[in-house]
């Protein structure tokens, strides 16, 4: 059953534990631009007899709260701590896909004694010179012409092609929660995806970290993920072959197999 926690600004968040809190890992996992917790399903079915696995819906994602903006992936780090906070877990293993890897980075940077283990999926710390320029682009488009107007572009950002006909299911419960999004909040992260630039944070990164990155995204390509490989010291990276951008339902087994190693891992320190 779903829970909710209401954080500092009375924003409330919902969210789900998985698996038993017995003194097994603790894990939370944080999903993607325009998705919510459901994200997850098959990567939280793999892990839950090894750890609990807390997955929630982002502020203005899924069921969770939609407040006005502006919003920053330093504002939804707090949130996450806020989170933490309200269920009583101090130290976590936290992995993120894209923008979920971004929260992570940032909750990494700011929250780091609570930081066990870091997975960065499907993400980078910063989108480019060009970032603020082309998410306003996308979120104006969601703004003037809808949520279904992204469709297309997303679900082949999203997945390849071979795995699109062989998982329709996967790929429509995928759209309908990306068209069920509030327009304004979604804006609102289209424009801190934008501004977000975390680079300067990498190298004092001294947490078990896992760089997880699909070769065939080109939504956060695999130059991303070598630039964040190569300015954490320790991280791993691994290239999951014919993968695109959303690897969690794409190989939730092989993402599955790298949060195992990530929690074996920290468990060493």
């Amino acid at each position: 059953m779903s829970s909710a926690a209401k954080l500092r600004d009375g924003t409330r968040l919902v969210y789900d534990i998985h698996g038993r809190d017995d003194g097994r890992p603790r894990l939370v996992l944080i999903h993607s631009l325009g998705m919510d917790r459901s994200f997850w399903e098959r990567v939280t079915a793999a892990l839950a007899r090894d750890a609990a696995v807390l997955a929630y819906d982002c502020r203005g994602h899924g069921a969770s709260d939609k407040p006005g903006g502006p919003y920053t992936v330093e504002l939804l780090a707090r949130d996450l701590a806020d989170l933490l906070d309200h269920v009583g877990w101090t130290s976590v293993l936290v992995a993120g896909a894209s923008m979920g890897g971004c929260i992570a980075l940032a909750f990494a940077a700011a929250y780091p004694a609570r930081t066990a283990a870091l997975g960065l999926i499907d993400t980078t710390a910063w989108y480019g010179a060009q970032a603020p320029a082309q998410w306003a682009e996308r979120g104006a488009r969601a703004a003037t012409a809808g949520m279904s107007a992204l469709v297309e572009f997303q679900t082949t950002r999203w997945f390849g092609d071979t795995f699109r006909a062989r998982h329709p299911q996967v790929v429509k419960d995928c759209v309908d929660v990306f068209v069920r999004n509030d327009v304004p909040a979604y804006v609102e992260t289209c424009r801190m995806l934008g501004a977000a630039d975390l680079r300067a944070a990498l190298p004092d990164m001294t947490m078990p970290t896992a760089v997880v990155v699909g070769e065939e995204d080109y939504a956060t390509p695999v130059a991303m993920a070598q630039d964040m490989h190569r300015s954490i010291k320790g991280s791993t990276l691994t290239i999951l072959a014919g993968a695109r951008h959303l690897t969690p339902l794409e190989a939730p087994d092989r993402i599955a197999d790298e949060l195992r190693a990530l929690m074996a891992r920290a468990s060493e320190r």
